[in-house]
């Protein structure tokens, strides 16, 4: 992989996660999300069938893709790459045209109704600059998630990678995003279920 070094990333470890929704409802909490959006979903998976059944969770949110759609796509530039690697949004230039919700192939962006913008997650700059950690993070009850320095990030966990069966071609936008994967994830064999 080359070095990104100075970027920030997620890490999913999947063999850990048990699909308690705890980092989807802390991320909404903080980010006051209306009912209908999230910035963080978590989606669970069947695999197989009887005798050998599969399951695993995906907690999704931005990828802060080095090659990300929604920046690309924007017309103002209300999505914007920072120094660090993230991926930020522009409130006050945002005219509501769902370039980036029609791009990204994540489907990651959302729509307020009542602002007529788009938002997303901002790896909670907020927390970050004041010494904190994404609240998804601290939420996670058995550590699942992680973050920090991308580089870091790859070395400590030599065995993840950024593509499973349920998300895009990971090479277009290259995310920021590691996952230690269930090898159930990485089967084309899959059925969502449905909460």
């Amino acid at each position: 992989m080359t070095s990104r070094t100075g970027i920030l990333g997620f890490y999913i470890n999947q063999n850990d996660c048990m699909g308690c929704r705890t980092c989807q409802l802390a991320c909404k909490d903080k980010n006051n999300l209306p009912v209908g959006i999230l910035f963080r979903h978590v989606k669970s998976f069947e695999t197989g069938v009887f005798p050998t059944p599969g399951v695993y969770h995906y907690p999704g949110t931005c990828n802060h893709c080095i090659s990300a759609a929604c920046v690309l796509h924007c017309p103002t530039g209300a999505m914007y790459k920072a120094d660090d690697g993230t991926t930020q949004h522009d409130d006050t230039i945002c005219i509501g045209c769902k370039k980036c919700m029609e791009n990204c192939p994540y489907e990651v962006p959302q729509f307020f109704e009542d602002t007529k913008i788009t938002g997303k997650c901002n790896f909670c700059i907020d927390l970050r600059e004041a010494g904190g950690n994404p609240a998804c993070v601290d939420a996670c009850r058995n550590r699942c998630l992680e973050w920090g320095d991308y580089d870091a990030l790859v070395a400590a966990h030599p065995e993840a990678v950024h593509d499973i069966a349920v998300l895009p071609d990971s090479s277009i936008t290259l995310p920021n995003t590691l996952i230690s994967a269930r090898a159930s994830a990485l089967t084309e064999d899959f059925r969502e279920q449905v909460n």
